[in-house]
């Protein structure tokens, strides 16, 4: 295993670590110019030469690493690992149990206790997704490692370290056998057509699940929704399942039309009932808004940044504005599902959002319930910036 570098943390920053914090920064580090090879283990010790925690050299968003163990004389190797991957997989024994799930979140960073890793069951194969140059340097112990913990049919990966996090193209296989394409996984008894090993995506996003089940159970009857932003479909086959009366799906994305009309077929949906357009979400809304086309539904969830010709849009700074054109075409006693994955500000801050954009409309409105990150999406409690799901149900009221 790596041999251990010795890393003098300023005092301000002690007590944090010893707290609990698992991000390494740049901020905290006295002999930072003795940070040479990502992937190194390191002995933080503090300005007394006393003992505070070991972590892995590894550049992920604004850190340097993440804490592992707060034992000195504990050995990361294959034997560290298992205890964490096994420690994860009990935690989530009830999703591993429930057959009308077979896809869902193994590990979750540093909630799990290691940072810059995730690992994803999807019936019976696993993907590791390793976020820093620093963790793939120790890939060799952790593919062991799961491979002692659990029974697998195969193991994929995704490399997300390239600039700015960017997914690195290759064959994502590692080991076992190849799966199915497309592999089928259940969520809730709703079918999804995934892809291993077909790009940075799979084709769902797991964070989603209880709000999916929440829409198709207590939402969709009878509805006609509108999904934005909607890549395969995913929210638009659940609100089908519940009894949707129609659903509009729209993404720019080329893709999104075969891949959302695989998720209606798998499900037994007629297709013909439902809309699938190929086109830019900010000038459906103005499409929209001209036609006076009102939905029961409208489900909100663009990525935190996203840039197409003739539109950026950034969460923090857009999303006041573009839920006001939401709310326009939305029918008076309709849902707004309102969604982001952005880690830059809070639910309160948030709301404070769909606050604004009613108030700037003068219309009335109620939130019905809010959703964060699923059991499954574990987060550490001294790092609550990792909670980055925050999804609330609006009902529009005047």
């Amino acid at each position: 295993m790596n041999k251990e570098l010795i890393l003098s943390i300023k005092p301000e920053f002690v007590q944090d670590y010893k707290d609990g914090y698992p991000l390494l920064s740049k901020e905290a580090i006295v002999n930072l110019d003795e940070l040479k090879d990502e992937g190194l283990i390191l002995k933080l010790l503090d300005s007394k030469k006393k003992f505070i925690a070991k972590a892995y050299y590894g550049i992920q968003n604004k850190g340097y690493g993440w804490i592992l163990s707060y034992k000195e004389d504990e050995k990361i190797d294959i034997s560290f690992f298992e205890k964490k991957i096994k420690a994860a997989v009990k935690y989530r024994e009830d999703l591993y149990a429930d057959i009308s799930t077979t896809a869902f979140r193994v590990l979750n960073g540093e909630g799990d206790g290691l940072g810059g890793l995730t690992i994803d069951y999807f019936d019976g194969f696993y993907m590791l997704t390793w976020y820093s140059l620093g963790i793939y340097q120790l890939k060799d112990e952790i593919i062991k490692a799961l491979k002692n913990s659990v029974d697998n049919k195969g193991i994929y990966q995704k490399k997300r370290f390239d600039f700015k996090g960017m997914y690195i193209e290759g064959d994502d296989f590692i080991y076992g056998v190849r799966a199915p394409e497309p592999l089928i996984i259940k969520e809730n008894d709703t079918n999804f057509a995934i892809y291993l090993d077909d790009g940075a995506m799979v084709g769902i996003f797991l964070d989603q699940r209880d709000v999916r089940k929440t829409i198709r159970d207590r939402y969709a009857k009878g509805k006609t929704v509108l999904n934005t932003f909607s890549y395969t479909g995913a929210f638009s086959v659940c609100t089908a399942l519940g009894g949707a009366k129609k659903t509009t799906s729209v993404d720019l994305a080329k893709r999104s039309l075969p891949k959302t009309t695989e998720q209606f077929s798998i499900n037994d949906i007629d297709i013909k009932k439902q809309d699938i357009i190929v086109e830019d979400v900010f000038n459906y809304f103005k499409y929209a808004l001209r036609k006076k086309l009102l939905f029961d539904m409208v489900i909100l969830d663009p990525p935190s940044f996203a840039r197409s010709k003739r539109h950026t849009f950034s969460a923090s700074k857009d999303y006041v504005k573009l839920l006001k054109e939401v709310i326009q075409i939305t029918a008076k006693g309709g849902i707004i599902v309102a969604s982001t994955n952005s880690a830059n500000f809070s639910m309160m801050t948030f709301r404070d959002f769909i606050k604004k954009a009613f108030k700037e409309l003068n219309i009335k409105f109620s939130v019905q319930e809010s959703f964060k990150l699923p059991k499954d999406f574990r987060v550490n409690d001294k790092f609550k910036e990792a909670n980055y799901l925050k999804v609330v149900f609006i009902k529009k009221i005047s």
